[in-house]
């Protein structure tokens, strides 16, 4: 039976009643705050491209983990910006690294908050790109090592999770081996699964300062139009050991974060990225949306195509709205 028997507008009069309904409910305790850690004390600098967002220095991180955690929000991941960079991106790795810094200097405070570590050379090595260089080219296998010796550092300094961004083929399985050979067997590893090479990105490599200095990072992040292949990268991050995985950027892959949620039956991660996060700020900067409805109409969509962790940079708006 169709009008007037059936009145969808009944369950949309009020707002109590859209409440009531709602098929999508996005919870704080899926929310991860992105950090960027710089050297120095007192540090706020402000990201020109990311309104709101700044390189802090791990005292001042300290002090926005305490923010966070106090709005309900149940975790952090954390993006380093070394004092120097070399060519095989050795700070990623050091004993005493701006990440593990932050990570003990966090952890100490806010024992309770879930500090996740980004496991990747961009930000360290002097030429910008994810693994070590041979002969103009990323040499998959040769990143491997580094890449396990930044895990452990992580690990080490009390990380509870750590998140391997960079895309080398076998990196899960490497890292989640080096893992259990130390002892950290507990440690869980949050794969960027489906990672695509994103015209999104430009706001996170000025606040990184991780911009390849040659060359992009076609050749190691995935091609925008496969999604298929996609499931190939998720299902071999589950073979290796994942127990997270993750689609980024989000809204250009809502299709994506939904297929991973169907197939596979782990914990779906999506990362609003840098680009959604600024271009929101801007067209609400002119006058163009309303800021606050943007942001949450966009997390219910990610959140709706499967993600049940969402990192983002409104983090700690999400939350105080959804208190």
């Amino acid at each position: 039976m169709a009008y007037p028997t059936h009145r969808p507008r009944r369950l949309r009069r009020t707002a109590a009643l859209r409440r009531l309904v709602a098929e999508t409910r996005p919870s704080i305790d899926g929310l991860v705050l992105p950090l960027f850690v710089a050297p120095g004390s007192g540090r706020a600098q402000p990201i020109a491209a990311m309104p709101g967002v700044a390189q802090l220095s791990v005292d001042r991180a300290v002090d926005e983990c305490k923010a966070a955690f106090d709005l309900g929000v149940p975790a952090v991941i954390l993006f380093g910006i070394p004092e120097r960079k070399d060519a095989i991106g050795s700070g990623a790795y050091a004993a005493d690294g701006i990440v593990v810094r932050a990570v003990e200097a966090i952890k100490s405070a806010l024992p309770e908050l879930l500090v996740v570590t980004d496991v990747c050379l961009c930000e360290y090595t002097d030429h910008g790109h994810c693994g070590i260089v041979e002969n103009g080219e990323v040499a998959n296998d040769a990143s491997l090592e580094p890449l396990v010796k930044e895990a452990l550092a992580h690990a080490r300094a009390g990380a509870d999770i750590v998140a391997p961004s960079d895309m080398m083929d076998g990196r899960v399985g490497a890292i989640r081996a080096g893992l259990d050979r130390a002892g950290f067997v507990d440690v869980p590893i949050m794969a960027y699964a489906a990672k695509y090479a994103s015209a999104f990105y430009g706001p996170f490599r000025e606040a990184a300062e991780s911009t390849p200095r040659f060359g992009d990072r076609r050749g190691y992040q995935m091609d925008s139009a496969n999604a298929r292949e996609a499931l190939r990268e998720v299902a071999l991050d589950v073979e290796e050991g994942a127990d997270i995985v993750m689609v980024k950027p989000a809204l250009a892959y809502l299709d994506v974060i939904q297929r991973v949620h169907e197939r596979f039956d782990l914990p779906v991660a999506a990362y609003a990225v840098s680009g959604e996060y600024a271009m929101i700020k801007a067209a609400a900067a002119a006058g163009m949306i309303d800021e606050e409805r943007a942001m949450w109409e966009t997390h219910l969509a990610i959140v709706r195509a499967g993600a049940s962790i969402v990192l983002t940079y409104f983090a700690k708006d999400l939350a105080r709205r959804m208190r």
